[in-house]
């Protein structure tokens, strides 16, 4: 019997993955002579050896999802980004530099870098191929400034709320930009180091509490006994 499942789908635990001559690899065991996942996460194999990539605090990309990624290697035509995911997403140098790339005349390198941060879109992804970016359309692009925090992948709905009200919550109460890449990744841009700790808080607060109910309310009142407590402290310093 073969293989049940094509490469790179989604198995969670107990599921059997192959039956006959397989060897069980990462995140996969054998009994009798099938072969089962231990974990969630994206079946693979390498000639006879089973393996599953698992997923837990890994993000599983989607078309036209918003991540936060960092540029991993620099290639001939274009940036290879790490995006916490079991792939390597594909940034084109084309779609960067907005016009056709000559690599007699560009320089990468002077572009983007090792270990920068872009905010992009993916523009395409299927279980043949790595994701692509794309970051030509408005507030996508590389990130000059901020603090970055790193939360689960599937958290991040909890922090946007429904109909975007927690994380506007968090902007109007501490005046910061806030990018949640869907990867789990999250960029705070504040006015001050401040406002900036009191934004990232509130995220991991909701990181932590985001099973509850009433979560919003509880965001908005410690945010606002947190700025009543330092204009205390601000006007006790002036006295």
């Amino acid at each position: 019997m073969p293989i049940l499942f094509e490469k790179r789908q989604i198995v969670t635990p107990g599921e059997l993955l192959a039956e006959g001559e397989y060897t069980a690899g990462e995140n996969s065991y054998l009994e009798g002579n099938k072969i089962y996942a231990s974990r969630i996460g994206l079946v693979n194999w390498d000639h006879k050896r089973v393996n599953v990539v698992a997923l837990k605090g890994l993000y599983n990309p989607k078309i036209g999802d918003i991540v936060v990624g960092t540029v991993k290697e620099i290639g001939f035509s274009g940036w290879s980004i790490d995006i916490r995911s079991p792939y390597v997403a594909n940034l084109r140098a084309a779609d960067v530099l907005s016009r056709s790339f000559k690599p007699q005349n560009d320089e990468l390198s002077q572009v983007l870098g090792i270990g920068d941060l872009i905010v992009a879109k993916i523009s395409s992804y299927d279980r043949a191929h790595d994701p692509q970016l794309t970051v030509g359309e408005p507030g996508l692009g590389k990130v000059t400034r901020g603090q970055l925090m790193m939360v689960t992948p599937t958290k991040i709905p909890r922090m946007i709320g429904r109909k975007g009200s927690m994380v506007s919550t968090i902007k109007q109460e501490t005046g910061c930009q806030i990018i949640l890449g869907l990867n789990g990744i999250i960029i705070v841009t504040g006015k001050n180091p401040e406002n900036e700790q009191l934004a990232m808080k509130a995220i991991q607060r909701i990181e932590d509490e985001a099973h509850t109910s009433g979560l919003t309310d509880r965001i908005t009142q410690m945010l606002r006994e947190e700025k009543a407590k330092r204009e205390v402290s601000k006007n006790e310093e002036e006295k």
